[in-house]
């Protein structure tokens, strides 16, 4: 018996002799199946083929994989009191890692953006003592290894602590997720977006996507919707899904930039 990774999107499977037939991630229209077909790979293939790296993102510490796997995202820990919060995760996780996890504090929860970068959730929250996984119960079809730690949140926000929130704002997936951390960027708040709201290659705005991959752009009123959710917080930070794919400072004004440059081009 072994568990599967899908090698498109990075979602692991439970426990089988054979890897599953399919993948409703990837055979989702906002993803896709790779050209060669359907392909997984064991835990232990992915552990050979790849590592996890520590580093530093703006502040925030952030573990990826290389060389890079799937979507590539990479996951981020928020630090808040007694241990940290991992948002978005990874189809991997390491003894090393872990470790490394365990002396910032370890973590005390998982909370993932929507679907594409549920990775291995359940084998971090494992290593973790059980901790809870929070997704959106708008989403919870797409969940390919079912466990007890999952917490199907439901409605518009969710606290996870007085710093950390976590906030529904629709769009890519009905449950997409930001977090929204008041601690962060030296107190002024920081927004982690994933790819809910995509940090552009200036890093000067977001933007806004039903699929990346097949490119089929977000209509206005899910936009509207969006920028509805995020206006009354506090941020000067934006943390997007990949490294470095920040806006360091002055992001609440480029997110509404963004979203009348967005609407503007859609009309």
């Amino acid at each position: 018996m072994a568990l599967w990774t899908c090698a498109t999107c990075g979602a692991q499977f439970p426990d089988s002799g054979n890897p599953p037939a399919t993948c409703p991630i990837c055979e989702d229209e906002r993803q896709f199946v790779g050209w060669s077909g359907q392909a997984f790979l064991t835990r232990e293939e992915l552990a050979r083929k790849h590592r996890l790296v520590v580093r530093d993102d703006l502040g925030l510490t952030g573990i990826g994989m290389e060389p890079s796997f799937a979507i590539g995202q990479r996951a981020l820990l928020v630090p808040d009191g007694d241990g940290c919060v991992m948002w978005d995760c990874l189809p991997l996780a390491t003894d090393e890692v872990n470790q490394h996890v365990a002396a910032l504090g370890g973590l005390k929860a998982i909370a993932i953006s929507h679907p594409h970068y549920y990775g291995a959730a359940a084998d971090w929250s494992d290593t973790f003592g059980g901790v809870p996984i929070y997704l959106h119960a708008d989403d919870r079809a797409f969940v390919t290894r079912p466990h007890p730690a999952i917490v199907h949140w439901t409605g518009e926000s969710h606290r996870l602590s007085d710093g950390v929130r976590l906030l529904r704002t629709g769009g890519h997936f009905a449950g997409a997720t930001v977090l929204h951390y008041a601690r962060g960027a030296d107190g002024k708040g920081a927004l982690l977006t994933g790819d809910i709201a995509q940090v552009t290659m200036d890093r000067r705005f977001v933007s806004f996507m039903y699929s990346y991959p097949n490119y089929m752009p977000l209509n206005a009123a899910a936009v509207r919707r969006i920028a509805s959710a995020v206006e009354p917080l506090a941020f000067d930070r934006i943390y997007g899904a990949w490294w470095g794919r920040n806006i360091a400072s002055g992001a609440k004004v480029a997110f509404a930039a963004s979203v009348a440059r967005y609407l503007a081009a859609i009309a």
